[in-house]
């Protein structure tokens, strides 16, 4: 079992507080880096208790008769449902651990801000909220759709990206992958 430092392929997480646009930006980000040849695969954290499948659905029946994990097939997807004991907080190791990496190029993680690994921060000034790069090393460039205070940031090194330039954030996590693979 890989851990987050020692994942084949590369990792990318995009942090941000709500409402800042991680959904947007990500659905228009993926489109790009598959027409650049990338097979992507994605994690996301919601805070939210979860429920994708139909009352009326077999799989759901079968879950909630008392099935621990449910995987449902067909010939176009595959969905694996698997309920915890307890809730707990998700831990990305163990979601990455669900994928298939070797059919993967790269994984994006949308959320897990409090977790140590490679990001991206999106910020939006107008939110009134603190950049997160200021207490989080692991942040290697911020894409925002304003100039910030950099003060704070003190003399770390991040790349700076135009948030509404998708070609440019889509040059940006091709590059990092790329450099992971080298």
């Amino acid at each position: 079992m890989p851990t987050l430092d020692k994942l084949p392929i590369p990792l990318l997480g995009f942090a941000a507080f709500s409402g800042t646009g991680k959904t947007t930006l990500i659905t228009q980000l993926l489109p790009k880096l598959i027409e650049r040849g990338l097979r992507v695969g994605m994690v996301k954290h919601s805070h939210h208790d979860i429920e994708m499948d139909n009352p009326n659905k077999d799989s759901y029946k079968l879950r909630k008769a008392g099935a621990c994990q449910m995987v449902l097939a067909s010939p176009h997807r595959t969905i694996l449902f698997a309920e915890q004991d307890e809730p707990e907080e998700p831990q990305l190791i163990t979601q990455l651990n669900w994928l298939n990496i070797d059919e993967l190029d790269l994984v994006l993680v949308e959320g897990f801000r409090h977790e140590a690994f490679t990001k991206i921060e999106l910020h939006r000034p107008s939110l009134g909220k603190p950049v997160l790069a200021t207490n989080d090393e692991h942040i290697i460039a911020i894409a925002t759709d304003a100039a910030i205070d950099k003060t704070a940031l003190k003399n770390k090194t991040l790349t700076y990206l135009d948030m509404n330039n998708i070609d440019e954030i889509s040059d940006f996590v091709v590059r990092y992958s790329q450099q992971i693979l080298t």
